[in-house]
C-alpha cells in the first residue's frame, strides 16, 4: 500500500490554506502534497498539468488516480473525526450529488481567489 498523495495548486491562496489546515491535522503523516503549480511540476503530475489544475486530484493509497468530490471525501476520511465521509464518497448518487456542487464551485472559484488575494 503507498502513501495518499494530494495534488495541490500552489498559486491558489484557497488551496493554500486548505492544505496548511490539513497539515496541520496531519499529525500521523499519512499523506503527502505535491504542489503542481510550479512549470517544473510537469515532469511529475499524472496527467497533462493544466488537467491537473483544473480540478482537485489525489492518488489514493492503491496509486488510482481519482479526482473531484471523490478525491476530497476519500482524503478527509484519512483525518480523525472525518472517517464518515468514507461511505459517503462511495456510495453513487451521493458521489454524483457532491460532484455536482463541486462543479459549481468550479465556477465561482476564481472569484474566491481574488477575494483571498485581496485579503493576503
Amino acid at each position: 500500500m503507498s502513501q495518499l498523495t494530494v495534488f495541490y495548486d500552489g498559486a491558489c491562496p484557497l488551496c493554500r490554506r486548505e492544505i496548511a489546515f490539513l497539515r496541520r491535522m496531519d499529525k500521523r503523516e499519512p499523506v503527502a502534497f505535491e504542489d503542481i503549480s510550479p512549470p517544473d511540476a510537469a515532469e511529475y503530475c499524472p496527467l497533462p498539468q493544466k488537467q491537473m489544475l483544473s480540478r482537485f486530484h489525489i492518488r489514493n493509497h492503491e496509486g488510482r488516480l481519482i479526482e473531484g468530490a471523490e478525491a476530497f471525501t476519500t482524503l478527509y476520511a484519512e483525518f480523525p473525526g472525518f472517517s464518515w465521509l468514507r461511505p459517503i464518497g462511495r456510495f453513487a448518487p451521493a458521489r454524483w450529488l457532491l460532484n455536482r456542487v463541486y462543479d459549481g464551485f468550479l465556477l465561482i472559484r476564481p472569484h474566491i481567489q481574488k477575494l483571498f488575494r485581496s485579503q493576503s
